[in-house]
């Protein structure tokens, strides 16, 4: 063949139509399997490129997804939740694997973002990762609906719209952490974290952690909890008060890992031993969790699959495919801290 091939070239040896190989190429659910399969096939063999600026213009889309970090308080410059770090990977792996870039960010690039990605059609679609406090985003939630936005989130249901939502079961996680520490006869806990409607996916933690233990007619005292945002120095702080007030535990749940982490701190600056006098489990199971000393007990979040599902839901958005809740199980791995 002279030339640079074509769909129509793609077309005459699938036997197919023109506007089937595009809807083949762009992996539409209206072609089926063995057809998208075989125009597939017949295109790599032709060293068939897409071009994405004549496509673009005929379908008025940015083949472009964003992805949209909210800014964390964090030990170092990078402002990035180290959790969100570990699932920007498979999102990107999965944006490439169905012919999108990534446009990522952070939301407080300016006081109305979602406007712009709106107005100026720099991407279909986008994935929220983290937003601060869930009550104080509830207008912004608005905003992107009544824009009829294409956008999924991670953590908390959006108003009670769960097709939108990629999330873990925080819930099933916490009963997981329950009971493990029942079941090393460490029942006297304390909980870290924010457990309000400020915060959902760290209620739903503590909810499932509380309801377990109390199918094991176990309670949690409220002097035994304490508030805290995920990072170290929160979980230091949080943890620090616990000791000056002289409460008495020999369990831990920290609501994140990063809590957890500078949950042992405290403890180990005040002499109490991890796990000997206090076992502690976080949750997340983010890549510093295995190489603390000691490695910390947690509760697993998938962010592969995460990842995965956030792009995948988000493109059905866009294509008005109809999209399924999706809430991933929790896994626990233990390690030295309990």
């Amino acid at each position: 063949m002279k030339g640079k091939a074509t769909s129509f070239d793609i077309a005459h040896y699938a036997g197919v139509s023109q506007s089937t190989v595009s809807r083949a190429l762009r992996n539409s659910p209206l072609v089926n399997e063995e057809t998208r399969k075989r125009v597939h096939d017949i295109a790599k063999q032709l060293n068939y490129k897409v071009d994405k600026n004549a496509s673009n213009l005929r379908t008025q889309q940015s083949s472009t997804l964003a992805l949209l970090l909210f800014e964390d308080p964090t030990s170092d410059e990078s402002q990035i939740n180290p959790f969100f770090l570990s699932m920007l990977g498979s999102i990107t792996r999965a944006c490439a694997k169905e012919g999108y870039d990534l446009l990522v960010s952070f939301q407080s690039a300016s006081a109305d973002w979602q406007a712009d990605y709106e107005d100026s059609h720099r991407a279909d679609g986008i994935i929220l990762l983290g937003y601060g406090d869930y009550i104080d985003f509830q207008p912004k939630f608005k905003t992107l609906l009544d824009q009829n936005t294409k956008f999924v989130c991670w953590g908390a249901t959006v108003d009670n719209r769960p097709d939108l939502t990629v999330c873990c079961d925080n819930y099933g996680g916490g009963k997981l952490a329950a009971g493990h520490l029942i079941a090393h006869n460490r029942t006297d806990c304390a909980f870290i974290g924010d457990a309000s409607d400020h915060s959902p996916e760290f209620f739903a933690r503590f909810e499932g952690f509380k309801d377990e233990l109390l199918a094991n007619n176990v309670t949690i005292n409220e002097r035994k909890m304490a508030n805290a945002i995920s990072t170290e120095e929160s979980g230091y702080h949080a943890t620090r008060s616990l000791i000056a007030n002289n409460i008495k535990f020999n369990a831990l749940f920290a609501a994140s890992d990063l809590i957890a982490i500078g949950a042992i701190r405290a403890l180990k600056e005040a002499n109490i031993k991890v796990p000997t006098d206090v076992a502690v489990v976080g949750f997340d199971n983010i890549a510093i969790a295995s190489y603390i000393n000691p490695p910390l007990t947690t509760i697993a979040q998938d962010t592969t699959v995460a990842g995965q599902m956030l792009v995948e839901n988000l493109l059905k958005l866009i294509r008005e495919e109809e999209v399924q809740s999706t809430l991933l199980p929790p896994a626990l791995i233990a390690r030295g801290s309990s």
